[in-house]
């Protein structure tokens, strides 16, 4: 009868403990609409999704999901609703005025670097616009831009201002798709992974997207010509939250561990691999042929006159207490970008 009593009490202690640590350990599932190859799940969300479980001894994990939960516009919501708990995405894709603040990170002329873009937009977003009020319901992880955004089309070079007219342009939506309209062009909102068969099928003239987009999109066939402006012609900025009751379910010690890892650090980290792709991108777009060349100072003095003003209409529009005007001011003297003003 000890021996069973005894065996019944480290049964019972083996199980308690065991259920203990079972509590303790959390998986944590990313939603991803990137294709699962592209540099920057490659070499961003899968390095920090195992880095989560190195910082935290394999308490909590990060399973990132080769196939979407959702469509690509519907991502800050499905981290929001609970639907996933861990989602990236670009904020224009909301298509609504919830994330104008992050406009800041959007216009032209902020810079040729995505790692100073990244960490200036992430601190200023942050530290001025109330990043943490729109993101209501989540938890930010990181806030980041891409490399200088690039015009790509396949019709003809830009080498006037007038070039611009009548070209139907995939944009992300935000500040690019007003630059667009006001240069002329005919702004077409579509998330990245749709853009390779409007492109193909004609839809589409053209793209507003960064190099290496070219190649992780398979756009290379189908676009003849790319014109690059100093410190990108537009920008793009990026979220990677989580579900606030499930981020609650993590112990402050491991919350901790994560925050270090996550914020400026994984912007520094995602901006690199944005450049490391961006460069990569280069030779396969020159074997393909594309002519690629910098804008010239007329077609540049035109983009500061629209960007001008698209930044001053948006610093009014703000609202809420927030001086849009001082934190663009501020973004780039962390980025050493000049204003766009002539």
């Amino acid at each position: 009868m000890k021996k069973l009593y005894g065996f019944g009490f480290i049964s019972v202690g083996f199980l308690s403990v065991t259920g203990t640590a079972i509590a303790q350990d959390i998986e944590l599932v990313m939603s991803s609409w990137l294709p699962p190859r592209h540099p920057i799940v490659v070499n961003a969300m899968k390095p920090w999704a195992e880095e989560v479980e190195e910082v935290t001894e394999g308490r909590v994990s990060v399973r990132v999901l080769a196939s979407p939960l959702g469509a690509p516009p519907a991502h800050f919501d499905m981290a929001r609703d609970g639907v996933a708990d861990i989602t990236y995405g670009l904020h224009s894709f909301s298509q609504d005025d919830r994330f104008d603040a992050s406009q800041v990170g959007q216009f032209s002329f902020l810079g040729d670097d995505a790692v100073d873009v990244s960490k200036a937009f992430y601190t200023v977003y942050t530290e001025d616009l109330g990043a943490a009020e729109d993101h209501e319901g989540t938890h930010i992880l990181g806030l980041f831009t891409h490399g200088p955004g690039v015009f790509h089309n396949a019709e003809r070079p830009i080498e006037a201002p007038g070039d611009f007219s009548g070209l139907k342009i995939r944009v992300p939506g935000g500040y690019t798709a007003t630059l667009m309209e006001d240069l002329g062009a005919t702004p077409v909102f579509t998330s990245s992974t749709e853009v390779y068969e409007q492109l193909s099928r004609g839809v589409i003239d053209g793209a507003t997207f960064t190099k290496e987009a070219l190649t992780a999109f398979n756009l290379t066939d189908d676009i003849a010509y790319s014109l690059t402006v100093p410190g990108g012609i537009y920008n793009t900025t990026w979220f990677l939250v989580m579900d606030e009751d499930k981020w609650q379910e993590i112990s402050p010690e491991d919350q901790q561990a994560i925050s270090e890892i996550s914020g400026l650090a994984f912007a520094e980290r995602v901006g690199q691999a944005w450049n490391d792709a961006d460069a990569a991108a280069e030779a396969e777009i020159a074997d393909a042929g594309i002519e690629t060349g910098a804008a010239n100072d007329e077609v540049v003095a035109v983009i500061r006159d629209v960007a001008e003003q698209a930044e001053q209409d948006w610093a009014e529009a703000l609202g809420d207490g927030r001086d849009g005007a001082a934190a663009l001011e501020r973004m780039r003297s962390m980025t050493g970008a000049d204003a766009p003003t002539n």
